[in-house]
């Protein structure tokens, strides 16, 4: 039976979507050196399977303020002290930039895994790139960026190259946001014929059409005995239209798959995150969200959080525990019902 792993990449893609901000001229809120330390702190006790640090890149500037870090023992150092054995914590590069024999075997002290951006203009120096590290120690994260674009002898290449080096993970990538259900499969389809039976299959997308949420549910009821990866990210945050939401896709794998992520503490990190995001007056936020999860009328949820300021731990709690009598209709009387409760519990 197939395991079902998330790995959260919201100060990878979240520091890189905040990166394009400011070279587009967007002015936003940068992560500093406490909001990142709180956020991996916080992560840590997620029991999220895969926590993804930041990116490795050849730079003079001190980019920590995007997650973008200069070598693998730089970011390495942002692993917290006492997190669970279970928990793999994993670095990206952007490409096959850093000379190979600048990058140090693995040992305990560094991330377990490297994500690698294939780049389809350097496509075998790419996947050299990716054998070498493998052969450093890593589990290696093969992403072919846009992998739309590769043509079907492309993607053997790739294939074989996975199979070769024994990498941890082949990824089909949504880069632009563009992928349907049938993309989806057409690539599973593909990795799962050719794939060596332990090498896993992931999966990151994009949200352009808001599609992310239904495409991973593809991907993950799609019939293999082959473990599998999804990508999220906190609130979406990523660049573009976002990623798919770290709060959805764990509350759903919690109901309907039996894992036990602490979902508590991932709505503290929303709550950390939240701020890097302009407040919007419609369209998706963990206000709107948490009333759908509980199937309840969401002006409860609207006004515990902009009128009386709860915070989503507290959101949460209430809508778990509404009386059904109150459940689907909201006015300011059963609104003060529903707090009575939240005085009751404390």
């Amino acid at each position: 039976m197939k395991k079902i792993k998330i790995l959260d990449c919201t100060l990878r893609d979240g520091g890189l979507g905040l990166e394009d901000a400011n070279k587009t001229g967007i002015k936003t809120e940068i992560f500093d050196k406490n909001i990142i330390n709180k956020v991996i702190l916080s992560f840590s006790q997620t029991d999220l399977d895969i926590i993804e640090l930041g990116s490795i890149e050849i730079t003079n500037n001190d980019m920590t303020k995007y997650c973008i870090y200069k070598s693998i023992e730089d970011i390495s150092q942002k692993i917290p002290l006492n997190h669970s054995k279970n928990q793999m914590y994993v670095a990206l590069f952007r490409g096959p930039d850093t000379p190979i024999e600048n990058i140090p075997d693995w040992n305990e002290n560094y991330c377990r895994g490297i994500r690698v951006i294939i780049r389809y203009s350097e496509l075998q120096k790419s996947l050299d790139f990716c054998k070498a590290l493998s052969k450093k120690g890593y589990k290696v994260f093969v992403q072919p960026m846009l992998t739309m674009r590769y043509t079907e002898e492309e993607l053997d290449l790739i294939i074989k190259a996975s199979n070769e080096m024994k990498a941890y993970v082949l990824y089909f990538v949504d880069s632009y946001g563009y992928m349907t259900e049938q993309d989806v499969i057409y690539f599973l389809k593909k990795y799962d014929g050719s794939l060596n039976s332990k090498i896993k299959i992931g999966f990151h997308s994009h949200n352009n059409l808001n599609l992310a949420f239904s495409n991973v549910k593809a991907f993950i009821n799609y019939e293999t005995n082959r473990d599998i990866i999804i990508d999220s990210c906190v609130l979406g945050m990523g660049q573009g239209a976002g990623n798919l939401q770290t709060e959805i896709i764990a509350d759903y794998l919690n109901r309907y798959h039996d894992k036990n992520y602490n979902y508590e503490m991932i709505l503290e990190i929303c709550e950390l995150i939240e701020k890097f995001s302009p407040k919007p007056l419609w369209g998706y936020t963990v206000t709107t969200l948490l009333p759908a999860l509980h199937k309840v009328a969401y002006k409860y949820s609207i006004n515990l959080r902009e009128r009386y300021g709860l915070s989503y731990i507290k959101i949460n709690y209430l809508l778990k525990n509404i009386p059904e009598n109150l459940r689907h209709r909201y006015t300011q009387e059963n609104l003060e019902k529903l707090l009575n409760l939240l005085k009751k519990g404390e």
